[in-house]
């Protein structure tokens, strides 16, 4: 793809993008999950969502790529045990869930610009931000990102929130808990809808 990587905009000091950009590569990946997860005719689990996989087009419209170790679920299945991974038995079963889980804390690398796998012993990426949200979310976002002299400064700190919230419920450690990438897709694309009537 022309413009490379989601990866690549974040940690490379030569590219920036701002809140609007963000959020509409969160949106394009988050419809993109829901198609694989309940518009295909055989379930898609891909299995390596992560900003190395998000290409980004000309106009900066986000792709999954690398489907090299993605699953395939018929409609009578809703979880998959497989010997890709560990040795059956002893594995949980994969599933959307996996997707879901790993699509949350790809806004939480892409708000806060800080890689998922940076931190130290019994603090994640999940963590660091779930401790900020919503009060102290100004300590954890790229503070590149948002401007004390921007007229909407408090709406993007509190649309970033928003999406933090979401986030998070993505990567809630009970399966069952995790937001289905439907509810996903029209909570993403309400935020949209309210940045752009700042």
């Amino acid at each position: 793809m022309p413009n490379g990587s989601l990866e690549k905009y974040l940690y490379s000091h030569n590219y920036f993008l701002d809140i609007m950009r963000r959020l509409s590569i969160m949106i394009d990946v988050a419809c993109a999950l829901e198609y694989l997860h309940h518009g295909c005719l055989s379930l898609v689990i891909h299995c390596d969502l992560k900003p190395s996989n998000v290409l980004l087009d000309e106009d900066m419209v986000a792709h999954l790529s690398d489907f090299g170790i993605s699953k395939l679920l018929c409609e009578n299945e809703s979880d998959l045990y497989t010997k890709t991974f560990a040795t059956l038995g002893y594995i949980a079963p994969v599933s959307t869930k996996c997707d879901v889980y790993s699509y949350g804390i790809m806004p939480l690398e892409t708000f806060t610009r800080r890689r998922s796998n940076e931190f130290e012993g019994d603090l994640s990426l999940k963590q660091w931000v779930s401790y900020s949200i919503p009060e102290a979310v100004m300590d954890v976002v790229d503070v590149n990102l948002l401007t004390s002299m921007d007229n909407h400064y408090q709406k993007e700190l509190d649309l970033v929130a928003s999406i933090m919230k979401v986030a998070l419920d993505c990567c809630a450690e009970s399966p069952s808990g995790r937001t289905n990438m439907k509810d996903v897709v029209g909570m993403v694309q309400m935020m949209k809808i309210q940045l752009l009537a700042f």
